[in-house]
């Protein structure tokens, strides 16, 4: 993914949310001079992999892609520094834009449409080989206990919810002509570089080509930029 690209997701990002009278806190525009002056009393920002996290898995970011920014979260490798059981993002899909299948081995969440689009969500159940299962999935919508058969399809309108369970395969994407969905995720601790499965996309983590300066940071960059 080119680093221009990044930059334009961004920025389109903030001014989408912020459209809605949405506000973020003040690290979600910092500039990389400004991640070189962070102080070690903010450190959970780093060590919790907080902000900005963009990948378009090797392809067509438009087409496939993923954007979130993450609020709050836990540290599965530091529970004792790090206690929070939780995690709060933002993520934003595109309209028709798809995010692959995967399932987390130990992640529960909530996806919350907050408002825009439509969102058309694919589930499986993963068999004993991390392969699609062909058994119905349970799952909750709303409050309400839903039961859907292997590759069955639940919509999401806006101000819905669906809770999906570890090893529960998804992929979703934003339905063509109901403009771009604006997603709340509420879950347990979560740490993206170890707990997702992708059942056939590339690498989850994008490689960045410098084609320009970065304006704004994902959290692959801060071993680049932050000194503590």
């Amino acid at each position: 993914m080119k680093r221009s690209e990044l930059n334009k997701v961004i920025r389109s990002a903030i001014a989408f949310v912020e459209g809605r009278g949405l506000c973020f806190p003040g690290f979600a525009k910092w500039s990389p001079e400004d991640w070189k002056k962070l102080g070690e009393d903010e450190r959970e920002l780093v060590d919790n992999m907080l902000g900005w996290d963009v990948s378009d898995f090797g392809g067509n970011f438009d087409k496939t892609g993923l954007l979130i920014f993450t609020f709050r979260n836990g540290n599965f490798n530091n529970k004792e520094l790090y206690p929070k059981p939780y995690a709060e993002k933002l993520l934003l899909v595109g309209d028709g834009q798809t995010l692959p299948f995967h399932f987390h081995w130990s992640k529960m969440e909530d996806i919350i449409n907050r408002g825009g689009g439509d969102l058309e969500i694919t589930v499986y159940n993963s068999d004993e080989n991390e392969d699609f299962a062909d058994t119905d999935v349970h799952l909750t919508v709303d409050g309400r206990k839903v039961t859907v058969p292997a590759g069955g399809k639940v919509l999401l309108k806006p101000g819905q919810s669906i809770t999906l369970l570890p090893k529960q395969y998804h992929q979703w994407i934003g339905v063509p002509g109901t403009g771009p969905v604006m997603l709340f995720e509420v879950s347990t601790t979560n740490d993206d570089t170890v707990d997702n499965r992708f059942h056939s996309a590339p690498s989850r983590i994008p490689e960045i080509e410098e084609d320009e300066p970065a304006e704004y940071l994902i959290f692959k960059d801060y071993k680049d930029y932050v000194n503590l």
